[in-house]
C-alpha cells in the first residue's frame, strides 16, 4: 500500500483545496501577525497599556457576562487570538501534530468544528464558573481567555480517544503511543499556565472535556459537525457563485460505471479518475469509511503500480 499512501499524503500538501488544518492554521497566524504589528506599533510609542485596553479588549472573551455582552463575537475571535510568541508557535505545532492524524483517521470535515466546540464549551463554562461560583470573581476581576489552547485540547483528546495506540515516529523503537504524546502536552500545557490563572485552566478542562464528548456522540450515531459543516458550505458558496455543483447520488460515492464490461471479466488497467476519488473520499471521511471494492482498488493500484 506504499503508492496509497504517498498519493494520499500528497492531497494533504500545504495549500490543498479544502485542507481544514492548513486553513486553521492560516487563521491563527494571519490573526496573530495582525495584532503582533499592531502591539508593535503601539510599544513603539510606549503605549502597551494602551493596545491592551483599546485593542486587545476586542478580541480577547472576558470572564464576565456584563463585558462580554458589549462584544459578544469574542467568545468565537479569542480562540483564534494570541499575544505570546513563544505560546503561538508551540501551540501551532501541536495543533498540526495532532490535526493531521485526526484528518488521517476521519476525514476534514471533523477538525474545525471539533476545534470550535471545545473553545465554545471552554468559554461557556468559564463564564458560568467566575458568575456563579463566589471565589472565582474576586480573585481575577479582569479575567479574560485568549489563545487556541482549549480547541487544541479538544482535537489531542478527540484523535486520543479514537485510536489510543496509534503509532507515531516509528523510527524511534517501533514508535509512540499516541496517548504518551498527548500525555506529554497535557503536562506541558499545565506547567505552562501558572498558578493563578484559573480561567485558563477550566477552559482547557472543558475543551478536553468537549473532544471527548464529541467522539462519543459520534460512536453513538450523533455526528455534531454535519450541521457546522453545512453552514461552512453555504456560507462558502456566498463567494462562489459561478461554483458548480455536482449532484452526486449515494450510488456515485461508492461504485464507478464499468458498462460493455462483463460481470466475470477482471478488469485489468485502473484509471487515475478513479483512484482520485477514492483519495478525495479518504481526505473527506478517512480511510476507515472506505468500502471493501475501493479498499481493493487502491491494493490493485499498489500492486500494479499504475498510478
Amino acid at each position: 500500500m506504499r503508492i496509497m499512501e504517498d498519493s494520499y499524503r500528497k492531497k494533504m500538501m500545504l495549500g490543498q483545496d479544502g485542507n481544514a488544518l492548513v486553513q486553521l492554521i492560516v487563521i491563527n497566524a494571519v490573526l496573530f501577525v495582525i495584532l503582533q504589528f499592531i502591539y508593535l506599533v503601539f510599544s513603539m510609542n510606549h503605549k502597551v497599556p494602551e493596545f491592551e485596553s483599546d485593542v486587545l479588549s476586542w478580541f480577547v472573551m472576558p470572564a464576565s457576562m456584563e463585558k462580554l455582552s458589549s462584544r459578544p463575537w469574542t467568545i468565537l475571535t479569542y480562540m483564534f487570538s494570541e499575544q505570546s510568541v513563544i505560546r503561538f508557535i508551540g501551540n501551532m505545532f501541536w495543533l498540526w501534530g495532532f490535526g493531521y492524524i485526526l484528518q488521517d483517521l476521519m476525514g476534514n470535515r471533523k477538525l474545525v468544528p471539533i476545534y470550535l466546540y471545545g473553545g465554545i464549551a471552554a468559554a461557556i463554562v468559564v463564564l458560568l464558573s467566575y458568575g456563579m461560583v463566589p471565589g472565582f470573581k474576586p480573585k481575577a476581576p479582569g479575567a479574560f481567555l485568549i489563545g487556541a489552547n482549549p480547541g487544541i485540547m479538544a482535537i489531542a483528546v478527540a484523535t486520543t480517544t479514537i485510536a489510543p495506540d496509534y503509532r507515531i515516529f516509528p523510527m524511534i523503537n517501533g514508535g509512540i503511543r499516541l496517548w504518551i504524546f498527548t500525555l506529554v502536552f497535557l503536562i506541558i500545557d499545565i506547567v505552562s499556565i501558572g498558578h493563578t490563572d484559573t480561567a485558563t485552566y477550566i477552559a482547557n478542562l472543558t475543551g478536553a472535556g468537549a473532544g471527548f464528548v464529541f467522539i462519543y456522540l459520534v460512536r453513538r450515531g450523533y455526528d455534531g459537525s454535519i450541521w457546522m459543516n453545512k453552514v461552512f458550505d453555504w456560507f462558502n458558496d456566498l463567494f462562489n457563485p459561478n461554483k458548480k455543483k455536482k449532484g452526486r447520488s449515494p450510488k456515485d460515492e461508492y461504485y464507478y460505471k464499468v458498462s460493455g464490461t462483463q460481470p466475470y471479466k477482471k478488469i485489468p488497467n485502473i484509471t487515475q479518475q478513479r483512484i482520485d476519488e477514492i483519495l478525495d473520499k479518504i481526505n473527506q471521511q478517512g480511510y476507515r469509511f472506505l468500502t471493501d471494492e475501493e479498499k481493493d482498488i487502491l491494493k490493485r493500484a499498489a500492486d500494479e503500480e499504475d498510478l
